[in-house]
């Protein structure tokens, strides 16, 4: 087995990993966008689009662990090989965000908003945001920028906290809206939760290059999302 076989399978994984992250990228997007217009045949396609997100996962897992078995990858290769494993099952989880959110937008059919959605977009924007550096950052071996990155983590925290408060007070003063309102709140908890989970993968960049495992952030990661 050569280096240079080695270096072909990882730069498919490369390849296959910051496709997989476009597709949840997109999905997001394409989920809060759904969301926002009340285009239910857009989070349709977002809600079935997740088999092909999940697909993806499986065949970069499947070809890590033949790479693995295969080419005998010591020291910092087989960290990275472990992380392409780490990170394909967090990408897939949020794009199981995405697909909530698609399902909110389902559930809630052709109802009007109770309030302009824009939080919930800047929410997104910051997010995915965060993660398509991520990514690059992972996939570049910057450990600097994977450092920096959850920092921002900060700013969706407080934008989804400033959501939840106005959507309590909606309720408060307009019981009604009460279903609607648990419904928009689900989803900015997936959004924060998607940007939660851009932190690990910064933690295996960090791990990757340096080989020391670190906690870049200590919140909950219990899950609430409509998946």
């Amino acid at each position: 087995m050569t280096r240079k076989t080695l270096e072909m399978h990882l730069q498919e994984l490369r390849a296959a990993l910051r496709e997989l992250g476009d597709l949840v990228i997109r999905a997001a997007q394409d989920a809060m966008d759904a969301l926002k217009r009340r285009d239910l045949a857009a989070a349709r396609q977002v809600y079935e689009n997740d088999q092909v997100i999940n697909a993806k996962r499986y065949a970069i897992e499947q070809q890590a662990l033949i790479t693995i078995a295969t080419q005998q990858p010591m020291a910092h290769d087989l960290r990275f090989l472990a992380s392409v494993l780490d990170i394909a099952g967090e990408l897939e989880r949020m794009g199981d965000y995405a697909k909530g959110i698609a399902k909110i937008t389902l559930l809630l059919g052709d109802q009007p908003l109770i309030k302009p959605l824009i939080d919930l977009p800047r929410m997104t924007e910051l997010a995915t945001g965060m993660l398509q550096r991520a990514l690059t950052a992972f996939l570049e071996g910057d450990v600097e920028t994977a450092r920096r990155i959850p920092r921002e983590d900060d700013m969706v925290d407080q934008l989804y906290n400033q959501i939840y408060r106005e959507l309590i007070a909606i309720m408060l003063q307009r019981p009604q809206t009460i279903d609607q309102a648990n419904f928009l709140i689900w989803a900015a908890h997936n959004i924060e939760r998607f940007a939660d989970r851009v932190t690990n993968i910064c933690e295996r960049t960090i791990f990757t290059v340096t080989g020391e495992m670190v906690e870049l952030d200590v919140s909950d990661d219990a899950l609430f999302d409509i998946g």
